[in-house]
């Protein structure tokens, strides 16, 4: 039997509030300072993960940090909760720890991480570029795009997830818009893959009018509240929000029946997996960045595998190639814990006057 571990965080104080009626009573200073103090746990026991070739069974080990205290309280402390998270994982036998949503972004992005823990460690970045991609690539397909001829948006460019959404895409579109608040990283990556592929680039420190041209937006970015908004968006868009926090704010589905939204790397698990734990997500379902963590632990390659900020386009093809082989697919496509239909997108077509 297979054995991996996965990191869970809070995202927000709000996310919390809305678990928890006991917690809407807690002003939010005091919730903050009670995390702040708390130590790390198991949160579940997941059983069934099951391929052709193997089977694992895992753990949700709970990182007492939201998102928000992450960015803001000391990178030092930061580190060694999640360290003291991994050596949870440690004690319970796993070989392979995931490092969940901003725990993979902290410091290094992992590195130092791995180094002071005596298992494995991945991000999951690696197939959630995948996935998003693959999802990206059909959601455009079904509004009646040709990718090929799209103007593409990336929120986030600078990041090790957009800049790999780049250096992949430079291969298949026309043109490409890299967008994040510091332009000199932007100006190298445009300037590394310009000639590389079909695609020209443009950078961008402003986001309401990066995207008013766009075709395709792919939203990476790290930020811990919306930074989409339905007046950003041109009709037709199609939009795959990878960030967790989302960088797409709820109003845009409320507001725009042209714009189609779609999360980033929602995975169905291969065998009668139970979580125990729920996350939003329909059952035998769950991120790509967790479906990574599995994947490499059913392959038995307790390895470092994706860390650090130097995603490489190998990496994605490998991670692809072991998810074919242990059965993970994409599993149709979600917009804020609602399944996004056939005729769902058929409805934004006709509003949108494609």
């Amino acid at each position: 039997m297979e054995k991996f571990a996965f990191v869970l965080h809070p995202l927000s104080v709000e996310d919390m509030q809305r678990v928890s009626p006991f917690v809407r009573c807690i002003p939010d200073s005091l919730l903050e300072y009670v995390l702040k103090k708390k130590k790390p746990f198991t949160v579940s026991h997941i059983t069934g993960v099951k391929s052709p070739y193997a089977e694992a069974e895992g753990w949700f080990v709970g990182c007492p940090l939201t998102a928000k205290q992450m960015v803001e309280l000391p990178e030092e402390f930061v580190i060694d909760r999640i360290v003291e998270t991994g050596k949870i994982a440690e004690k319970l036998g796993a070989k392979i720890l995931g490092l969940g949503a901003f725990t993979s972004i902290v410091g290094d992005a992992g590195i130092t991480i791995a180094e002071r823990l005596n298992i494995a460690v991945t991000s999951g970045n690696s197939y959630t570029v995948a996935t998003a991609l693959e999802g990206t690539r059909e959601a455009t397909r079904l509004m009646g795009k040709d990718l090929r001829d799209a103007e593409v948006a990336i929120v986030g460019a600078s990041g090790s997830i957009g800049s790999a959404c780049a250096r992949i895409l430079a291969r298949e579109v026309r043109h490409i818009n890299l967008i994040a608040r510091r332009l000199e990283p932007l100006e190298e990556l445009a300037h590394e893959l310009n000639g590389q592929g079909a695609a020209t680039f443009s950078v961008s420190s402003d986001i309401k009018s990066g995207l008013h041209k766009a075709d395709v937006v792919i939203a990476v970015t790290s930020a811990v509240d919306f930074i989409i908004d339905p007046a950003n968006l041109k009709a037709g868009a199609v939009v795959c929000d990878v960030a967790r926090p989302r960088n797409v704010s709820r109003s845009v589905s409320a507001q725009r029946d042209d714009v189609l939204v779609i999360e980033g790397g929602v995975i169905h698990v291969p065998g009668e997996v139970d979580f125990r734990f729920d996350f939003g997500f329909p059952p035998q379902t769950c991120f790509a960045c967790m479906a990574e963590t599995m994947i490499l632990a059913l392959e038995g390659r307790y390895e470092n595998f994706t860390l650090g900020r130097n995603l490489q386009p190998s990496q994605i093809d490998t991670i692809s190639s072991l998810a074919r082989k242990h059965g993970f697919t994409l599993a149709g496509f979600r917009n804020f814990e609602h399944a996004v239909t056939r005729e769902t997108i058929e409805r934004i077509r006709t509003n949108a006057h494609l």
